[in-house]
């Protein structure tokens, strides 16, 4: 990214704080992470900053915080010695590092990873779809040289992408036919999704929201929609739930971060107020002390993206121990995806690994039929035999429920396999985990 000067302009009478930050820097590069001081913007215009000018004291040039201890796995370290020489463990542990030194192109794929011709071909297509993007501490997981591994199909792209099957769709959940204000969608009476920034840490393949977050992303994140977004909550009592999301609300600045939900919280009737993220997965170095202060102050529930047990790494338990420690409520949300977490074993391992660093598996989801997305799901009966291996055979709190986000805007609908045998007045005839069969006499 390449700043203009940060000095006054000769003879206008400001001091540099009351110059509009708008006027101070611009952003030539389509896509930056909002630490960088900016939301993302797909046309290489000038970036509209997230809040008002006169809401937070900015300073300029950018001043490093701290970074704290955090754990970095042997594997890690072996991994930034070889393709990042002369980084400091205090480098690879400051989150700012790991978003400037992501997996951007296929030159960066190529120096990681040794790429099949599949992957290789794809790279080179991807002009205008959903790009590269991957933390270095995410990339240090994935095997170098398989292109099976699982954590490595779901964010190196492959040919498959590039096909579009019967029901896909770039807006498969119908979220912009509810959108009220651009950013929030307002589906379900009592709660909204309020999209916070088009900017994530790393790409998924099967990303739902692929048509509005990174480079090609069509929304702009700025102060006036925020605003607007917010306006709409203060006049719309029957509100009481917001869920934040993007894009990936953890990837904004502390301080606007603390700003939005300093807003959401001043709303007397929302009561609840959720945020969605992957970052404590794929950048865990990004929950730091600071951070965690804020989100102990606003009490948020969290919503985590986990996909695989190859994600519970001691830098992982770190980051979910400091936001339990915090007194958040953690819950999970898993995307079931074909030959990467497809079987009863593989999420069993992962819902037992949350359910140790008190997280709780909440949704399975049916992956969404986004664009190019036939490679990564599964028939929905697969998803009800997990379920079914999961029911009875380990504890209830690391069976979460499988559901389908109907296509169209129809919401999340629970599909679950039928333990209803038969019902004969007011006899239930049921089977349990084991198909041995029990009557229950209705009232």
């Amino acid at each position: 990214m390449t700043n203009t000067s940060l000095t006054s302009r000769p003879g206008n009478g400001l001091a540099r704080s009351e110059i509009p930050l708008a006027d101070l820097i611009h952003v030539s590069e389509k896509e930056e992470p909002p630490s960088s001081g900016f939301q993302a913007c797909s046309n290489g215009q000038t970036i509209t900053p997230s809040l008002p000018s006169t809401s937070l004291n900015f300073q300029f040039p950018f001043k490093p915080k701290k970074v704290y201890s955090f754990p970095i796995s042997p594997s890690s370290k072996i991994f930034y010695t070889n393709f990042w020489p002369g980084t400091s463990a205090e480098q690879w542990n400051d989150w700012q590092w790991q978003l400037k030194n992501r997996i951007r192109s296929l030159k960066d794929l190529e120096r990681i990873f040794e790429l099949s011709e599949d992957e290789r071909e794809a790279a080179s297509q991807n002009r205008d779809s959903l790009p590269v993007g991957i933390t270095p501490y995410y990339a240090s997981l994935m095997s170098r040289t398989d292109s099976q591994d699982p954590l490595r199909r779901t964010h190196v792209q492959v040919g498959q992408e590039f096909i579009r099957s019967y029901g896909e769709d770039d807006d498969p959940l119908g979220e912009d036919g509810s959108t009220v204000v651009e950013g929030l969608v307002h589906r379900y009476p009592d709660r909204v999704l309020f999209l916070s920034t088009g900017f994530c840490s790393t790409y998924c393949r099967y990303c739902t929201r692929s048509r509005m977050v990174g480079s090609t992303g069509k929304y702009r994140f700025g102060t006036e929609r925020w605003n607007a977004a917010l306006n709409y909550l203060r006049s719309h009592k029957e509100v009481r739930d917001v869920l934040l999301s993007g894009g990936d609300p953890l990837t904004l600045p502390d301080d606007r971060l603390d700003w939005l939900l300093t807003q959401l919280r001043s709303i007397k009737h929302i009561e609840f107020v959720r945020i969605g993220s992957k970052v404590p997965i794929v950048l865990p170095q990004r929950i730091t002390k600071d951070l965690v202060k804020i989100l102990r102050k606003h009490k948020p529930w969290m919503s985590l993206h986990f996909t695989h047990p190859t994600e519970l790494t001691p830098e992982v338990k770190r980051s979910t121990a400091r936001l339990a420690d915090a007194g958040l409520p953690l819950g999970s949300q898993t995307v079931l995806l074909a030959g990467i977490n497809d079987s009863v074993e593989t999420l069993k391992n992962l819902f037992h690994g949350l359910l140790k660093n008190r997280v709780r598996p909440y949704y399975l989801f049916q992956c969404d039929p986004i664009k190019g997305s036939a490679h990564f799901r599964t028939p929905v009966e697969k998803g009800l035999e997990i379920i079914k291996g999961l029911r009875g055979h380990t504890t209830g709190y690391a069976v979460p429920t499988f559901v389908i986000d109907a296509p169209g805007g129809g919401g999340k609908i629970p599909i679950n396999p039928n333990y209803v045998k038969e019902v004969d007045g007011k006899v239930w005839k049921l089977k349990n985990f084991e198909n041995k069969e029990f009557c229950y006499q209705s009232p």
